[in-house]
């Protein structure tokens, strides 16, 4: 029985009447109503299927019925809140913390990621008596005021608004982009020795390091694998100083990235955060989250004589989802699965990267994979218009991706972990038609393009328009498929 209750036009009207303008749409010239999804698929009022690269919420597939069964059978017995006994949150406390270093021992369950990482910032600053948080370059942590302040995707957009006084911007420590390179002797030692000097000048002005707060793998700010033994140095520098380190799982954690159940780990087995947040696949798609700290900080901030309460954080019906998600992750073996398909996928896009000049990087961990897209591979010219054009070809094939980073020029790939490789060559096969298809057929080279991107380079959040409406393209090919070089 379809989902679908109004006309699609009608949902549109309501949409536009009583949700605020400033939550965006996907492909807002033409947004499809979804009605319904199972495992990596989506479907709209009209029974279309879509591919879903975009959907890391749904982490173990959509509506998938060990998990949807968990939920209605736990709700049709008890919901309510934690300050009744009952064994569903210590059972999953228990579990969570089993795929954790021993370390990391203590729970509080919350309901979205912007509220881990806020009452993460409460921890660092009750544990530490300290005031100032070290933040990357383009890291996204939650819509709450608190994050918005550490979280420079979203801060630098807002011209009229200053800059927190006590936080500071730290580079992302980006090889491909960033100030240092692959061709660095040492990224990992020079990025990490930034947030050292931004420590120094703090403590010039008299100030002191709460914490330092990073996403495991940058995923907002493009896709960014931070070199091995960058957290580990970070971490020293920081914990010198008095402050914490909190690393925001979020988006990346509970398998995604194959060889290990969290991002945080790929640093090595001697890197433990003080503090770790965690959300979106935790429930796949049920609002829940979690911070896991160690004893120390939780009894520091026991100590603050405030109690802490969350109405719905680890009520019956959250935790018995949650359970479902860690069994369904180990019944089907989707870590493995994302190591293996991850892997296929990386290899087929690089084989891509081989045969386009557009594409100058591919990158990635299991089933969290860029893809940069540039029009000069020495000057790394963002190609911001021709991703989004990508994407709403894609779109129109019925794949659904997104395309992120400060310049929005980078495919992002973070689909459900039932993705398979059936579904990696279909996505790259499509990509692969519509790269050719911007191919000069006589210098075999990316067409010229002439471009005006002054709204391209500040589009909204998720409001990709069309790209041949809002930027004027001046002849990218004359009718004998020659390119503005060639013509």
């Amino acid at each position: 029985m379809s989902a679908e209750i109004l006309e699609k036009k009608k949902t549109l009207d309501l949409r536009k009447k009583h949700i605020g303008p400033s939550c965006k749409i996907f492909f807002s010239h033409d947004p499809i109503k979804i009605v319904r999804a199972r495992g990596q698929y989506m479907y709209d009022e009209k029974g279309q299927r879509y591919l879903d690269c975009i959907n890391n919420v749904a982490h173990v597939g959509h509506c998938h019925p060990d998990v949807v069964k968990a939920g209605a059978e736990q709700m049709e017995l008890l919901n309510t809140n934690s300050r009744f006994l009952h064994d569903n949150l210590v059972l999953y406390a228990q579990r969570l913390q089993a795929t954790l270093p021993n370390k990391l021992s203590v729970c509080y369950f919350v309901n979205s990621g912007s509220e881990a990482n806020d009452l993460a910032l409460r921890l660092a600053l009750q544990y530490t008596g300290h005031k100032d948080i070290i933040t990357l370059e383009n890291a996204y942590h939650g819509h709450v005021s608190s994050l918005i302040d550490i979280s420079p995707y979203k801060f630098h957009h807002l011209s009229d608004v200053e800059q927190n006084q006590f936080v500071h911007v730290a580079p992302s420590p980006d090889v491909y982009r960033g100030k240092y390179r692959a061709d660095h002797p040492n990224p990992a030692k020079a990025y990490a020795d930034d947030v050292k000097d931004i420590i120094g000048r703090v403590h010039e002005k008299g100030g002191k390091i709460a914490a330092f707060t990073a996403e495991s793998l940058q995923s907002c700010g493009g896709q960014v694998i931070p070199p091995p033994g960058y957290f580990q140095q970070v971490a020293e520098h920081v914990r010198q100083a008095g402050g914490v380190f909190i690393a925001d799982e979020v988006q990346v954690g509970f398998g995604r990235v194959g060889t290990h159940f969290w991002a945080f780990q790929l640093q090595g087995a001697d890197f433990v955060p003080d503090i770790v947040t965690m959300g979106k696949p935790i429930g796949n798609g049920h609002p829940m989250s979690c911070v896991v700290t160690t004893k120390e900080v939780a009894e520091a901030f026991a100590l603050s004589g405030m109690e802490y309460f969350n109405t719905f954080g680890g009520n019956p019906v959250s935790c018995a989802i949650g359970l479902a998600v860690l069994d369904v992750i180990v019944k089907e073996d989707l870590q493995g699965n994302a190591l293996r398909v991850g892997q296929y996928l990386t290899e087929l896009l690089e084989k891509q990267k081989e045969k386009h000049p557009l594409i100058g990087d591919v990158r990635g961990r299991g089933l969290f994979v860029g893809m940069e897209l540039v029009k000069d591979r020495l000057k790394l010219t963002p190609a911001t218009a021709e991703a989004q054009e990508v994407i709403y070809k894609l779109k129109e094939q019925y794949i659904l991706l997104s395309a992120d980073g400060p310049h929005r020029n980078v495919l992002k790939f973070k689909p459900p972990l039932c993705f398979t490789s059936e579904d990696a060559d279909l996505v790259v096969e499509k990509i692969d038609h519509i790269l050719t298809g911007k191919t000069c057929f006589n210098c075999a080279t990316e067409p010229v393009y002439s471009f005006n991107l002054n709204v391209c380079q500040h589009l909204p959040d998720h409001d990709f328009q069309r790209i041949r409406i809002l930027i004027k393209q001046t002849s990218v090919f004359s009718h004998s498929g020659r390119c503005l070089r060639c013509s």
